[in-house]
């Protein structure tokens, strides 16, 4: 059964709220974003008509600074999902400290069928109709789903014709060129990667020789897969939206990278490919889901052969399945803490852009790793401590600094 993500959401933001002593207010406050604004956006597609296309970009809370958050191109793209997802953007910024809240936005399209001048009309015909609520100090889009480094630039090119003067900090993830940052593509699987690393140590599984399954194949789970197998794990399964590979002796993971498609496919060249949902089940030391959301639920938790699990992707456990994976003794990182390298890596490049000082990539790796590193002790800490799971600990810890923001600000 598929988990509504923005009650869920709601339902573990109001438990950790009351966990960490704060009133029903603070709830309220906090259970929807402060603004939703939706658009239309009209454009000229390449055989001459016209198509107008829905977007939407949340706020969920400015308390603590400049809302910030990715930009995804996708047709399930829902006012609720970009609600959701701007609200755990909050937790994530509290998790590692950023001062930021959360943002969202999204536009419900299918890139896979447009061409790049249509691309490029959607993109700044989107800027233009969110111009008023976003900037370098209001609000911080970033890539997300099916974006990519040249929709920044349009993005941030359009922002810059709007309020004529350069504004490179309007907005994350830009091509080098443009003011982006070192290490910015491959920031949220290296944040991934910090995480499988810190979790396998408390569970005292050596790296080295570690029987991986990463379920998605796209941004994250390529150089997921690209980074565990450099670091000697054995990489036994992957995934696309087609199907998966499975190797108990471990793939080929440079003759895979080498042959997927820019959107993650692979697995339509080969003939013995098995379901994405029998590779979740098949046994490993870490199981890294780093697709789609509600991918261990209720029914298939019990089935869950992984003595670790990492979050790679947005809600791919559900509430009940996490409760269920806990009492197993599964130690799951949450998505919130262990997809967090790619926001804070963001941060580098808006601090780097507002200072017009840019960091070499082994800096930006350095200062990830102390961040992130440093985010998980006090995470997997407080679990221990207050005997909640990774997930509730992770809000408790990344709902505080908007919490105590809001409250001195006097709001509550």
């Amino acid at each position: 059964m598929e988990e509504n993500m923005f009650l869920s959401t709601q339902r573990v933001i109001k438990e950790a709220l009351a966990k960490l002593g704060y009133g029903e207010e603070m709830y309220e406050l906090l259970k929807e974003p402060l603004r939703v604004l939706t658009v239309r956006i009209p454009v000229r597609m390449d055989d001459g008509t016209v198509k107008v296309f829905t977007g939407y970009r949340a706020q969920h809370s400015d308390a603590v600074g400049p809302t910030k958050g990715g930009i995804r191109f996708h047709p399930d793209v829902t006012e609720e999902e970009v609600k959701a997802l701007s609200m755990w953007m909050t937790i994530k910024a509290g998790i590692v400290g950023l001062p930021y809240g959360g943002g969202k936005g999204g536009i419900v399209c299918d890139p896979r069928n447009m061409s790049m001048g249509e691309l490029e009309r959607l993109s700044r015909g989107y800027v233009r109709a969110i111009s008023q609520i976003v900037g370098p100090s209001k609000d911080i889009p970033a890539p997300d789903v099916f974006t990519n480094s040249q929709i920044m630039a349009w993005m941030m090119d359009e922002y810059s014709r709007i309020r004529e003067f350069d504004s490179p900090g309007f907005i994350t993830g830009k091509p080098l060129v443009l003011g982006g940052s070192q290490g910015r593509e491959k920031a949220t699987a290296l944040g991934v990667t910090i995480s499988i690393e810190e979790a396998a140590k408390k569970a005292g599984i050596e790296l080295q020789g570690a029987r991986v399954i990463i379920q998605g194949f796209g941004n994250a789970g390529s150089f997921l897969a690209k980074f565990l197998h450099e670091a000697g794990a054995r990489v036994i399964g992957i995934s696309d939206a087609y199907g998966a590979l499975y190797d108990p002796n471990g793939l080929d993971i440079p003759y895979l990278l080498d042959r997927r498609d820019s959107f993650g496919t692979v697995t339509t060249l080969f003939e013995n490919v098995i379901t994405n949902q029998e590779l979740l089940e098949k046994e490993c030391d870490i199981l890294v889901p780093a697709a789609v959301a509600n991918q261990i639920t209720r029914d298939n938790a019990a089935n869950i052969r992984a003595k670790i699990v990492v979050e790679a992707a947005n809600g791919p456990t559900t509430l009940e399945a996490t409760k269920i994976l806990t009492e197993r003794g599964v130690l799951l990182v949450p998505d919130v803490l262990a997809s967090a390298g790619g926001v804070t890596v963001s941060y580098f490049e808006w601090v780097q852009n507002n200072q017009g000082y840019y960091w070499t990539e082994e800096e930006i790796v350095e200062k990830l790793k102390e961040k992130l590193t440093s985010a998980f002790h006090r995470v997997y800490e407080l679990a221990e401590s207050r005997r909640v799971d990774m997930r509730m600990a992770a809000y408790m810890i990344g709902l505080r600094q908007t919490a105590e923001a809001a409250r001195y600000r006097g709001w509550v």
